[in-house]
């Protein structure tokens, strides 16, 4: 029987080598999806915005050139190893566990969060740590994973992997299904109204995904042999179909849910 790992709050921390390569690779993948929908938002001149667990910063540097002079971004990260070269006026860097720490309340008009709760052992708290930072009118806009394709993934052989992945992936504390959770978590966090949508990506072996995915599962292979969930011919598998341009394939639907944090009843004098 696979013997359980620890509990990690991160487990793919920056301390790995190829982790800088891996966070750009994800900002050229889920970069466009994240900038369109946060100016489907209303993103204005001015605003005040957080983004929480901001990565290699690119989001962060993105907000503050379209805020303008005016407005505000502060750029938060549990390890700021590849934040610390984001200079802007309106920039701020700061470091952050959102499950420990506080900042501002009420003084965000944006507060984004992107592939990071499924990481955290409260996602209802992290929201409620989020609601509070928002003003009045305030949004949230959550993006997170759902692993569902992936249960349905062909060839065989990638669909036994990801299985295994999944379950080494629970018992170390990741929600790979937390993707569906979060538009009830906005609801109950009193957000109104929260409205949601997913994204899936279809890609072929050498693809930018396929290359994501070969070099995460590269960095995590001695401790995924060692978990007894994930083989060496499952990996050797996988390595093979993620290089054949003829394999088209997917395993994740991206939800990005978001929600308004209601304006406080006035007091009737």
């Amino acid at each position: 029987m696979p013997g359980k790992s620890p509990k990690a709050s991160y487990v793919l921390p920056h301390t790995l080598a190829g982790e800088r390569q891996r966070l750009a690779l994800m900002s050229q993948l889920l970069d466009p999806m994240h900038r369109a929908l946060i100016e489907r938002l209303g993103l204005r001149l001015g605003w005040r915005c957080l983004e929480i667990g901001c990565g290699n910063g690119s989001i962060s540097k993105w907000l503050a050139s379209n805020v303008g002079p005016k407005g505000h971004v502060t750029a938060t990260d549990i390890d700021l190893s590849y934040i610390d070269h984001l200079h802007a006026p309106n920039l701020e860097v700061r470091q952050l566990d959102i499950l420990r720490h506080e900042v501002e309340p009420a003084t965000y008009d944006l507060v984004t969060a992107r592939a990071v709760l499924h990481h955290v052992k409260s996602p209802k708290k992290a929201v409620q740590h989020m609601v509070r930072f928002l003003k009045p009118n305030g949004v949230l806009l959550s993006i997170e994973p759902d692993f569902l394709p992936a249960t349905a993934a062909t060839p065989e052989a990638l669909r036994a992997f990801w299985q295994a992945w999944l379950q080494w992936s629970a018992s170390v504390g990741i929600d790979y299904f937390i993707g569906r959770k979060m538009p009830a978590l906005l609801s109950a966090s009193g957000l109104n109204p929260v409205s949601a949508e997913g994204t899936t990506a279809i890609y072929p072996g050498q693809s930018p995904w396929a290359r994501y995915w070969l070099e995460t599962l590269e960095e995590l292979r001695p401790r995924l042999i060692e978990s007894g969930y994930v083989s060496r011919t499952m990996l050797t598998h996988f390595n093979r179909l993620y290089s054949d341009p003829r394999i088209w394939t997917s395993a994740i639907t991206f939800v990005a849910s978001s929600g308004t944090k209601p304006q406080a009843p006035r007091k009737l004098r």
